[in-house]
């Protein structure tokens, strides 16, 4: 409590200088490990033709791997992040790192189809945690006023892992016959053994708390910790205090059932869209579609940049989740149903910013009223149950191209799932899950209530 004290004493202007301090210590090595992490989770995308036609997997096959990642990812996670709250992360961030780095780079071994689906479901597993366990860690040491802007930040890992792993990926599956092995492979062993290697680094770069931060002044721990236990005796009052409690809490299975269907729009277009843009452009996935590909990606960047500041300058929250979902929507709709390139390229970059943006948003919903070991089984639970659209987009997206017999077929599903979540998340004011009002004035050291009617 005694932390809790100063901190109100302290002048809001130290505590900013703390926060701003702290963003910049810890955000872009973040930023570097879900860079190497998303584009290890969906850099199967750009092997699909290639892979595909060394192997001999069909679409069916290919669909099934690339999702059942996601049922490895979602069995472990709550698990996973648990153990992460009682060990740190500096131990656990580098164990999930290095185990899936070297599952990812044995991902160029699978010539056949059960040890592609055995991979695909060891590299979730290993994978598990890592995501819940960052926004886990990121409520150590950010209060909440901040929060949507530094998880928009980290965000950018998605946007950049394209802009700058298309390119990369393309280059590498260019190198076809190189040392004798297929483009691919490369591809595989290059990104997989890069994570392994920030995976050890990790261990050495982050500390678990800021009390343990000798980076930072005794001052500056005082003022961070105090902000953030002050936050952690609200959310207790007010908010689930135990795992049991806060994994049958409604207003998160209600959450998890938001994030699932805004995943199914990032995974049902991530897995595609390289083959996506290569249709469009008429050429093979390379160098060239791996340039085009990552035009998406800087639109979904600026918006994650953009769109979280203003709402936490605002202090809205839902309204403007609900609507930047509802441009996802339009915008995979609308690049399924023109014959334009420019305009179907145009759609996606819509359709990249929309998916990208909500979801630092979203993210603010449950560490607003989740505290402790609460927190850390109900935001694996949000993420794991969320992940599942990760595996049910490719499935239902070819069923439906089949069903319907038309390519198109399952963006436009996709699309209206995507909707369907933007409907949802304007649903959140009926169960009080509303945003905090991150704008205005603060007093110092005050923590924002999560709970508005």
């Amino acid at each position: 409590m005694a932390q809790t004290a100063s901190s109100a004493a302290a002048p809001p202007a130290l505590l900013d200088r703390t926060v701003a301090k702290v963003q910049a210590r810890l955000l872009p090595f973040l930023l570097l490990m879900y860079v190497l992490a998303f584009l290890d989770r969906a850099n199967i995308g750009f092997a699909k033709k290639a892979f595909q036609a060394d192997t001999g997997i069909g679409d069916a096959a290919f669909a099934l791997g690339a999702g059942i990642f996601f049922i490895g990812y979602a069995l472990f996670e709550v698990p996973s992040n648990l153990i992460m709250h009682r060990v740190g992360a500096r131990a656990w961030m580098c164990r999930i790192m290095v185990t899936w780095g070297i599952l990812s780079a044995a991902m160029a071994f699978a010539h056949d189809e059960a040890t592609f689906y055995v991979l695909r479901f060891l590299l979730g597993v290993a994978e598990a945690g890592f995501f819940p366990g960052v926004i886990l860690y990121l409520t150590y040491w950010f209060p909440a006023n901040a929060r949507a802007r530094v998880m928009g930040m980290f965000y950018f890992g998605a946007p950049i892992a394209f802009i700058l792993g298309s390119p990369a990926s393309g280059l590498l599956l260019d190198l076809h016959g190189a040392g004798g092995l297929l483009g691919w492979q490369w591809m595989f062993l290059v990104e997989g053994l890069a994570a392994s290697a920030v995976g050890v680094w990790a261990y050495w770069y982050l500390d678990n708390r800021p009390g343990e931060a000798r980076w930072l002044s005794a001052e500056e721990k005082t003022v961070i910790s105090g902000a953030v236990a002050a936050e952690e005796a609200h959310k207790h009052a007010h908010g689930p205090r135990g795992v049991l409690a806060a994994l049958s809490n409604p207003r998160l299975l209600y959450l998890c059932a938001i994030y699932f269907l805004i995943q199914m729009s990032v995974y049902g277009v991530v897995f595609y869209l390289p083959t996506q843009v290569a249709g469009l452009l008429g050429k093979k996935v390379g160098f060239e579609v791996g340039l085009v590909t990552a035009i998406p990606w800087i639109c979904a960047l600026a918006a994650a940049y953009l769109i979280p500041r203003h709402s936490d300058r605002t202090g809205e929250r839902r309204v403007t989740a609900a609507l930047t979902l509802a441009a996802a929507g339009a915008g995979i709709a609308v690049s399924a149903g023109v014959a334009s390139p420019l305009v179907a390229l145009m759609a996606l970059c819509v359709a990249a910013a929309g998916f990208i943006a909500v979801q630092p948003l979203f993210w603010t919903f449950p560490t607003g009223f989740l505290g402790g070991v609460a927190a850390a089984g109900g935001i694996a639970m949000v993420n794991s149950l969320g992940a599942l659209g990760g595996f049910v987009a490719p499935n239902v997206k070819t069923w439906a191209e089949s069903a319907f017999a038309s390519p198109a077929a399952g963006l436009y599903l996709l699309a209206g799932t995507t909707l369907l979540g933007a409907l949802l998340i304007l649903g959140l004011k009926g169960l009080g899950l509303v945003e905090a009002s991150a704008g205005g004035k603060r007093p110092s050291g005050a923590v924002l209530p999560q709970h508005q009617s």
